[in-house]
């Protein structure tokens, strides 16, 4: 996913970026203290930031087990035809569904590589047999459930 960016970020921008990254729930006021300018100039700054598409979103993180998501399941997938017509088809899908986090196309044994959170083994072979076999195009799923989640969306090194 390559952007063009309307300005360059300096060392401020950087800054609030980091910040922001380490702890989304910073108020404003808290940001322009730690970058030392003004909150005005601080809320020009990160409004900027978002408009240009270098900030994202901010969000809170949500411990999966504390919602009843406790088994992260990794699916690579093999698609029958490699046409623009049958990725598009699977990407629609695949958009469609909650229970997906991730989906990348990606290079080398599959297609894509998916990431879903469910309830348990049970839930995630329902999902299996309901929805994942009856995605458009698919020719093989291979099933990885993750046994401990070492490193999980840690910050961009920047």
């Amino acid at each position: 996913m390559e952007e063009s960016f309307t300005s360059e970020l300096d060392r401020i921008d950087l800054k609030i970026l980091r910040l922001l990254q380490q702890d989304g729930r910073l108020t404003n006021a808290e940001v322009a203290q730690s970058v030392s300018v003004s909150p005005a100039t601080c809320h020009r700054r990160m409004r900027r930031l978002v408009e240009e598409g270098h900030l994202l979103d901010v969000r809170g993180r949500i411990n999966p087990a504390a919602i009843g998501l406790g088994a992260l399941v990794m699916v690579g997938v093999v698609l029958d035809r490699s046409t623009p017509e049958s990725f598009a088809a699977f990407e629609d899908a695949v958009t469609a569904m909650p229970e997906v986090l991730d989906c990348n196309l990606v290079a080398g044994d599959f297609d894509y590589l998916m990431k879903i959170r469910v309830r348990d083994i049970a839930d995630f072979n329902a999902l299996h047999g309901r929805r994942l076999i009856a995605l458009p195009g698919v020719r093989q799923i291979r099933s990885f459930f993750v046994m401990k989640e070492v490193k999980d969306n840690a910050p961009l090194p920047f």
